[in-house]
């Protein structure tokens, strides 16, 4: 199948010899969602509208914080926090909550409602959620029509298990009965597989520490804790 533009994403993923070709498309998409928020549009009313309200998790604001804009950052977080302090002084007024019985706790107040949900939100999440799911889509897209793409999927170095997961109880969904069939069984396999050949690299990297093993070859499990890392945690270390 020719590459389309919304294969090519894909298709990387699966070329880099990731551990987990969906750790890699989020970690490349957490990446460019960075670099979109700290670029110019973090001028534009309509995004700064939105990161007013939503603001960001602690894992996004270290990654912001790490960049080199720091003044885009601080004028973000300005205009965000003259919200809640706007906001916040209108759920004060409206005081704490009400017990609903004798015995029960106080009710959500305004202020906790307010706070929780802003807790929940993130700019960056947002934008990364509107968006991974059509690489899931494109995986099933491409399984049915791109037997090249089979191919290199079958030769993958599979999955973490979350993202297994993922696959795993997506597939009925995306596919008919005999694709469903075929998909499950090869991606049974994959994740097994490497999961399998990931771990019995991280025994022979704890072995190492052995003085039994001091002077044995390390073979394949110099970097085994970051790639079981990947498999366990779906979590990239760079």
């Amino acid at each position: 199948m020719a590459e389309k533009i919304y294969t090519i994403p894909v298709n990387d993923a699966f070329n880099s010899e990731c551990e987990c070709p969906l750790c890699r498309l989020y970690t490349d998409l957490e990446s460019d969602s960075i670099d979109f928020t700290m670029g110019p549009s973090y001028m534009e009313d309509d995004n700064r509208e939105v990161t007013d309200k939503m603001w960001f998790c602690p894992p996004h604001v270290r990654m912001l914080y790490a960049q080199k804009n720091r003044l885009g950052l601080a004028l973000m977080m300005n205009t965000h926090t003259n919200k809640v302090i706007r906001d916040l002084k209108d759920a004060v007024a409206k005081g704490h909550g009400t017990k609903s019985g004798l015995f029960s706790k106080p009710g959500k107040s305004a202020v906790g409602t307010y706070i929780e949900e802003l807790e929940k939100s993130c700019f960056i999440c947002d934008r990364i959620n509107k968006i991974f799911p059509r690489y899931i889509d494109t995986i099933f897209h491409m399984w049915k029509n791109d037997k090249e793409f089979i191919d290199k999927f079958k030769e993958s170095k599979g999955f973490c298990t979350y993202h297994f997961g993922i696959l795993y109880d997506t597939a009925p969904e995306k596919l008919g009965k005999s694709q469903c069939e075929e998909f499950t069984a090869a991606l049974v396999k994959v994740y097994f597989d490497n999961l399998e050949r990931v771990n019995s690299d991280v025994s022979w990297f704890i072995d190492k520490y052995d003085y039994r093993y001091k002077d044995a070859p390390w073979k394949n499990s110099k970097d085994a804790l970051p790639r079981g890392i990947i498999k366990d945690s779906h979590t990239i270390i760079e």
